[in-house]
């Protein structure tokens, strides 16, 4: 019975470390709850007498409906507020250069592993928190998103204001075909099956029949960028759901038929240690690879795709290899592309 005891937060912690804890905390709200609550809002409110407010909205996203197939509608405003400091520093999260990135070309940048919620993604590519026009001036990111989420009204709007837009390949695309350069798509190419694999301490890479980002870059003419996110897997524990097994069986096949996973995931709370789904405080660094050049192929052959997405796995796992004992990863530790 010990371990059932809750471990209770002291009442003694500094105000910045409990801002940082509510900075979390709607951070994740907004993510797991949000959109089907705004979903749910928008039916009540048709039954009661504020009805036009729905009615206004829907003639809003009628007029607005083509704005994440043209690069989102990002609001510099909101991706600077002072609470994507907070939580920054909660984890914390650091972005991490290793090479310059010239602004006259575009980039699809890979980024892995998913993690459970993406927490350094967001936090690197959706706020400016972590300074990545700093660290690479010139350059403008979009992290792509399911395109379920922009079904949700009001909500849909909200992660349009930050820099997101849909995975689906026309908005992809999109800021690519800008001929001026200075356009970077962040792809968590795993995407949501490989959320499944998010254990601490797992090195798990789905990608080795990830295809599509490597053929768009060939299409467009961008430069690929690997990234590599060291700790994204560390901030949840998942419940044991190795393949194979029946809670895995039933996670993939939802998977398939909602287009997002469902990994039970818990670490602490708000106010007590023992349990929740506030995750842990563990340091996520996010490193930045060099650039792959690759030169525009409207209509590559399927050995020239498989040649440059070898070439992408090979960057990936030097990027790893560099860098991970800087992050306290085992020298014996090495990815595993499945």
């Amino acid at each position: 019975m010990e371990n059932m005891k809750l471990d209770f937060a002291p009442l003694a912690v500094p105000l910045h470390r409990r801002l940082q804890t509510a900075s979390v905390a709607q951070w994740v709200f907004s993510f797991v709850a949000l959109a089907p609550i705004c979903i749910v809002v928008f039916i009540y409110l048709l039954f009661t007498r504020y009805w036009l407010v729905c009615v206004l909205y829907a003639a809003w996203w009628v007029i607005d409906y083509d704005t994440p197939a043209r690069g989102g509608n990002r609001v510099p405003f909101l991706c600077g507020l002072k609470i994507w400091d907070y939580l920054r520093d909660y984890f914390p999260i650091k972005l991490v250069k290793t090479a310059d990135l010239d602004p006259k070309h575009n980039y699809v940048m890979g980024f892995h592993p998913h993690g459970v919620l993406v927490a350094g993604a967001f936090t690197n590519f959706c706020t400016y928190s972590t300074g990545f026009r700093q660290l690479f001036p010139g350059l403008t990111s979009y992290l792509l998103m399911l395109p379920l989420w922009f079904r949700s009204p009001f909500f849909r709007d909200l992660i349009l204001c930050a820099g997101l837009i849909p995975s689906n390949k026309q908005c992809a695309q999109y800021p690519l075909l800008q001929r001026r350069g200075g356009h970077a798509v962040v792809i968590a190419v795993g995407g949501a099956p490989e959320a499944l694999d998010a254990h601490p301490g797992s090195f798990n890479v789905l990608l080795a029949n990830k295809k599509g980002f490597i053929k768009m870059a060939m299409e467009q003419g961008a430069h690929l960028v690997p990234i590599f996110s060291f700790g994204e897997n560390e901030v949840y524990d998942q419940v044991e759901n190795t393949r194979g097994t029946w809670l895995r069986w039933i996670q993939e096949r939802l998977q398939r038929v909602m287009g997002i996973s469902l990994p039970l995931f818990h670490a602490r709370g708000i106010f007590q240690y023992s349990f929740g789904l506030i995750p842990y405080r563990r340091p996520i660094n996010t490193v930045v690879g060099r650039p792959i050049r690759v030169e525009k192929n409207e209509r590559p052959t399927p050995e020239e795709l498989d040649t440059l997405h070898q070439l992408y796995m090979d960057k990936l796992s030097d990027l790893f290899e560099e860098h991970k004992a800087n992050y306290g990863v085992d020298k014996d530790t090495h990815l595993n592309f499945v």
